[in-house]
This record gives C-alpha cells, structure tokens and sequence, in this order.
C-alpha cells in the first residue's frame, strides 16, 4: 500500500490537476476537470508534460469476424482510457511494441498492454496494424503494446485509445469539448511540474488562469494540484483503480500487527519468569562452577533468539499459505515472492532482534539475579505475592489490547449490518438494470423491446432512464428556481428517468404526481432536500414554481412533484438534492422488476430477447442490491479483517493463559492435595484457580472500554448515517473474552482438582 506508482522516474514532480469545489457547506475537491485545461495549461504555461486521461468504461471491444463466421468475442474493459501522447512522456509504463511518441498521435489508434493483445490476438506479437472495434462500429487500429502494469500502480491501464477519437466524438452523446462549466469525474489531468515552480507558487497562478477562462459564476470552482504521492492515500478525491487506502488506516493496522507482537512477547515473558524457580538450580549450578551474570544473559538471550528465529521461519511459511486467500479477501495483487524483497527480509531480522530483546532481555535479567546459595536450596520466590505483580499487569495489558479489538471489531460489524439493513427509500429488491446500445439504429427499437420486455410473465415492472436511484454517475448541476436571475449557489444530482420510474422504485409522493410520459423535459420532480436547500417548508408550495437548467429554455419547466428522500448514494453520506425529469436522449439502460419466484427463468428471457434485438451488441446485467453493496465493500473487507485480528489477539492471550494455569497447576499441586484433604469440592478448586484471573480481565475492561469507544466514535464520525454505540457492544466484548478465559482456565482447572490427592501428597 506504501508502493504504489512509486516506479515513476518523476514520481516527486508528476501532479493531478483537481477540481475545488466551493459550496456554503465547505470545500469539496474532485479528481474530475473541464475537457479544455490540459491543453490551456500547455499553452498559457508553455508546458509540454501535460496530459488529459478520459475513463471509458462504456461499450464493449471486438475483433473483425473471422472468414468461417464464428461467433466473435466480445469484451467489455474495465480499464479502458482516451489517452494524449504526453501521458507518456509522464508516466513510466514499458513498451513491448511501437512509438510512445507517435502511437496516439492520430484519431482511430489503441494501445493494448501485453495480456490484452494476447486476448484478442493469440499472441501481443501478432497485435501490431490489427484492427479492434469499439461497439462494433468504430475500427482502431493497434499502434502499440505496453508491459503489463504492476499491481501497484493507481492507473490501471488496459486498453488506451488516442485522445482525438475522443474528440472526434465531441457532439455525439459526449460532451462538448470546449466547454470550460462541464465537469465530467472520469476526465483526469496530469502534468510534471518544473523544478524551478513550487506547487504553492502554481496553486496561486491556477488562480488567475480560472478566472481567465472560467465564466465569472463559475470562476468559484477553482483548481488546484494534487501530488500524485498524496492519490493513493487520499480516499475524499479517490482514483481509477478504485482502491484508495487511508494511511490513518495504514497506522492502524501496523499498530494492530505490533499490539499482536507484544501480546506474543507478554506471554514469553509471564512462561519464562513463571517456570524461572524451574531452573533456578540450574543458575546456581551454574554460578558455582564460575559462570558471570552476563554469560547467563548471553545464554538465555541465545534461547529467546533461537526459538524467535525458528518462530519467525513457521511464520514465513504460513504466511506464504495465506497469500491468496489474502489476496482474494482484499482483492489484492500480492505476490508470493514478497519475502524475497530486500527490504521484507530487513524488517523480519529487525523483528527477531527485536523480539529477542523485548521478550527476552527481562527474564535474563531476572535469571542471572539470583543468589546461588538461594537458587540450590530452591528458596526464590517471584514477585509480590499480593498486590501487583509485573506478570499481573502483562496479563491485564495482553488482554486490554485483546478487548480493545473485540470492542472495535463488533462496532464494525453493527455498522455494517445497519449499512445493509437500513431502508433507503426505495425499492432495491429484485430488480436488474441492463444497458442498450445508443446508436440511432437501436434507439428505434427501444418501444417494441419494452412491450416484450413487459409480456414475459416474470417481469412485474419496467422502466427507462439514465441509472438507477443509487448510480453514482456524479452529473450534477446548479439551476435557477422560481424565474430567478442567478443559479442556486448548491447542485443538484439530475436524474433522468421516465414516469414508470418511480412505481418501479416505489418513490413516495409528499406532494403533486409524476410528470407525464415525454421524450423531452415538460416537468420536474424534486426531492426534499432540494426544497431544504431552497427554505421552502412545505412541499405543496413547491408545485407549479419553475426549474431551468443551463439557461437552456428547452430545459424551463415546473416542479409537478416532491418525492421523500431516498439515498442516491452511500450511506456514508447525506442524501443530495436531487432533480429527476423525462429526457429520451440520456436513457441508458432499462431497469426491470422481476417475480421473486422465477428470477433464473426469467433472467434468461430477458437475455435471449436482447441479444435479438441487439445482435452485435453485449448483453450485461446487474443486481441492484449488489451493486449497493459495492459502496459496503471496503468497509465489508475491513471488518472481515478485524475479525480474524480479534481472534488472533483472543487466541494468543489465551495460549498464555493456559500455560500460566498449567504452570500454576504444578506448581500448586501439593496445596490442592491439602485442601482436598480437608474437604475443598472441585468448584472451590476451579475458583481457586479462576477468581484472579477474571479480576485481571475486569481490570483490563475497565481500561479498553474507553479506549475502545473513544477510538470507534472517532471513526463512526466520518459517516453520515451510524449506529450509536450502546452499552450491549460492551457487554458482549466483556462475556466473551470472560468466557473463553474460564473455558481456557476451566479445563486445566478441573483436571487439577479431579486429580486423586495421594498422588501429590505421597511424594517429595
């Protein structure tokens, strides 16, 4: 995580140019630009290194069908970009195959990475001067070949098609590319920033070249650089491989790895100082015969080191088993040669010398202390008796930090569930969305495939429109209300759908009604945030007061309906403004409610009539409720995480536990005899041996309750909806770890007490 696009030779001077967002609420900053900046900031700058890098994940990518007519097949790429040349002058990808200069100089050209030809093509040797087509319309031609990305890398590239076929385009369902108010999130920029220029000098003169091309009411969305050190670890701005990663974050599973360490440490600790009257003949043996105190140290710390070594050894195979589960779990590219890496093999000699001196350093010390002539008549004794002991506070602490994570783990996990569980003001249940192609050819078939969408028995509802309640495509808008002269100072998300949107979904009406079917914008529905935003109280004086978008008159229609908040987005964040109207021209998919009972025939239907009325295209679907469960992802995968840390960390404080108690059971033997003797039951012995135990776990609740709450509010604030943390998660924190400390007592606990009392007694 601390690697990534570190390979860059000009990683310390490779900025992205972001987006600041000005709103009454704060600063907002987002990875998206206006299409002209890269090549404004080219000319008033005089900078060669600038490049825009346009996300395409739209559509699907074929080969010409071969002569025999076999079906040919099609691909749809997650990591497909429109690329300018000069992206390469700035980043370090490796070429197999032709010019970096030259490859996406002309309109029509695609740079494949070497997996990618090989997919198309058999072989990346065979890809130069073939054709690939996008859509099954448009022909590129292959000019170039890339090495395969590294996994570290937050620019994941697949397939990169030169810039101008982008631009090519421009008037189609694309955006105008001159336009400097339009703010797409898929468009980035990048650029190498002089030696000479400081980034704060730059951010000044981003200033002025804002208010140079921006209109004046737009010229508060300002611009500023992001160093391409701070995109992996910036999750607000986020980047195109999707898997920012916090370094808060990063510290907080480091700690957790050294609290594991130390909780280890404390058990060699509390074993070693526990079995010391075990050898404290063997020291005076030792002693007599001539040994010094710093031989002995020497002696017990080569002890510690050869059982940390072998230890470090088992581990290195075990982690080696767990690589790809791992990787599976959190969707990494982990390979199993890490341990190999110079710098991992540093860290683990760090951590046995490490290891050697925490664990072993004080029971050394303690060892060599002794008096000879004490250590031969066996007459040392360890530590208080009563009161508190270090082998008390090591117990308390291994299971403080223990607790600790319990407490953390199990906020996660109600927070999760209350992501998954909450109401979001819509219907999400069984319902699938399907892309359409959008050439002209196919918007004409949209009314007969409804109809036949609609007459399969399996389908309940259907619906047109640009995404679905919770598609996080980012369009949003500022817009004049009531016949104002100036826009509003927030945006609003836009929605375009068509009236059987809202049965489908189940939107509820506070006031007014759906507008009426219309292949252009007659009215608009709006959400109660947007009439929050507005200070209008009550949603009927809403209805009838006038939207217009862009200035646009096509776009000047009244607000027919106000539909209750519905989360349009994670709930990890407020419910936004939301505008919703009927506009033919930006449908892209049709959202289909099916019958429960007969999801898989019905999903099969639904495909066969697709792929009949759209034989080139590429049928895909998604279920809603999954793809909502993507925004939970990270936080899911966190959790599972956690989950195996508090079990690790249980795990361990119970080892030394269990070997404390064996220890104490020898130790004790003869005194249990005694008390059997004299009539003690098994249940006197078990609380014997329990009642100090479960005082020194109390103790250490008492310490990581706070902690624990303080830590995981801290962490619940970022989110907008959460769970409040109430006394149960305690509770539940608590009897577990005092469960399974009994049951880890309890088994050696009643073996000692059921043992017959002559066998201890008879003998010295």
């Amino acid at each position: 995580e601390t690697s990534f696009d570190n390979f860059h030779s000009k990683k310390d001077q490779i900025y992205r140019v972001v987006t600041e967002y000005h709103r009454p609420e704060g600063i907002s900053r987002g990875s998206g630009v206006p299409f002209p900046v890269a090549e404004s900031l080219r000319r008033d700058f005089m900078l060669k290194e600038v490049a825009s890098i346009y996300r395409n994940q739209d559509g699907f990518y074929s080969i010409e069908s071969g002569t025999n007519g076999e079906p040919v097949p099609k691909y749809k790429e997650e990591y497909a970009y429109y690329v300018e040349p000069q992206f390469f002058d700035i980043f370090d990808f490796g070429w197999l195959a032709g010019d970096k200069k030259t490859a996406l100089s002309e309109p029509n050209s695609v740079v494949l990475t070497a997996d990618e030809a090989d997919k198309f093509f058999g072989s990346w040797q065979n890809a130069i001067g073939k054709i690939i087509k996008y859509e099954d319309q448009y022909p590129l031609r292959v000019t170039g070949v890339l090495r395969n990305t590294p996994p570290n890398t937050d620019i994941p590239i697949q397939l990169m098609i030169s810039f101008k076929t982008l631009k090519a385009k421009s008037g189609t369902f694309y955006e105008n590319m001159e336009d400097w108010v339009s703010i797409n999130n898929n468009n980035d920029c990048f650029l190498v920033l002089p030696a000479a220029i400081k980034e704060k000098q730059f951010n000044t003169l981003l200033e002025s070249f804002v208010k140079k091309h921006k209109p004046s009411e737009y010229a508060k969305d300002g611009l500023s650089l992001q160093p391409l050190s701070d995109m992996h670890y910036n999750t607000e701005i986020g980047v195109f491989g999707g898997h920012s990663f916090s370094k808060p974050l990063i510290r907080v599973i480091s700690l957790i790895g050294l609290f594991l360490l130390i909780i280890a440490c404390v058990n060699f600790i509390n074993l070693s100082t526990a079995q010391a009257i075990n050898r404290c003949k063997e020291v005076g043996v030792r002693k007599v015969l001539g040994s010094n105190r710093m031989q002995l140290v020497i002696q017990f710390l080569t002890e510690t080191f050869i059982i940390t070594f072998f230890a470090v050894l088992i581990a290195v195979c075990l982690a080696l088993l767990v690589v790809r589960p791992l990787n599976v779990l959190l969707e990494t590219r982990l390979p199993l040669n890490f341990i190999t890496e110079t710098g991992v093999i540093r860290f683990l000699c760090m951590v046995v010398l490490a290891v050697t001196f925490l664990s072993g350093l004080y029971p050394a010390v303690i060892l060599s202390g002794f008096n000879p002539i004490s250590a031969l008549k066996n007459k040392i004794r360890l530590g208080r008796q009563n009161g508190i002991s270090l082998r008390r506070a090591l117990v308390v602490l291994q299971f403080c930090i223990a607790q600790a994570l319990v407490i953390g783990t199990l906020v996660m996990i109600s927070q999760i569930n209350y992501f998954q569980n909450k109401p979001l003001g819509f219907d999400k249940d069984a319902v699938i969305t399907v892309p359409f192609p959008r050439d002209s050819i196919s918007m004409t078939k949209l009314n007969s495939l409804r109809d036949q969408f609609l007459s399969l028995p399996g389908v309940r509802e259907l619906s047109l429109s640009f995404g679905s309640p919770t598609d996080n495509n980012g369009w949003g808008s500022d817009f004049k209300y009531n016949n104002s002269s100036t826009q509003t100072d927030f945006n609003a998300q836009l929605k375009w759908a068509d009236p059987e949107y809202f049965k489908l979904y189940q939107l509820q009406f506070v006031a007014g009604s759906p507008y009426k079917a219309s292949d252009t914008i007659t009215g608009y529905v709006v959400n109660e945030a947007l009439l929050g935003k507005l200070g209008v109280h009550d949603p009927k004086d809403a209805i009838g007061k006038y939207l217009q978008l862009w200035d646009d008159p096509a776009k000047h229609a009244p607000i027919v309906g106000v539909v209750k908040d519905f989360n349009t987005r994670s709930l990890k964040r407020d419910i936004p403004p939301v505008i919703m109207a009927s506009w033919k021209n930006m449908y892209v998919k049709f959202n289909i409610k099916l019958q429960m009972s007969t999801v898989p025939q019905t999903l099969t239907s639904v495909e066969k009539l697709w792929n009949r009325t759209f034989p080139a295209g590429l049928y895909e679907f998604q279920f809603l409720d999954k793809k909502i469960a993507e925004f939970y992802k990270n936080d899911s995968r966190l959790s599972q995480l956690y989950k195996i840390f508090a079990g690790i960390a249980i795990f361990i404080s119970c080892l030394g536990l269990y070997g404390l108690v064996s220890f104490m059971s020898i130790q004790r033997k003869k005194e249990v005899g005694i008390r059997k003797t004299l009539g003690a039951s098994v249940g006197n012995i078990v609380y014997l041996f329990s009642r100090e135990f479960t005082l020194l776990i109390l103790i250490s609740f008492v310490i990581a309750a706070p902690l624990g709450y303080y830590f995981m509010h801290r962490w619940l604030e970022d989110f907008s909806y959460r769970i409040t943390i109430g006394p149960g998660i305690f509770l539940l924190a608590f009897s577990a770890s005092l469960l399974i400390a009994w049951l880890t007592v309890g088994y050696k606990s009643i073996r000692a007490a059921l043992a017959n009392p002559v066998n201890s007694l008879r003998s010295e």
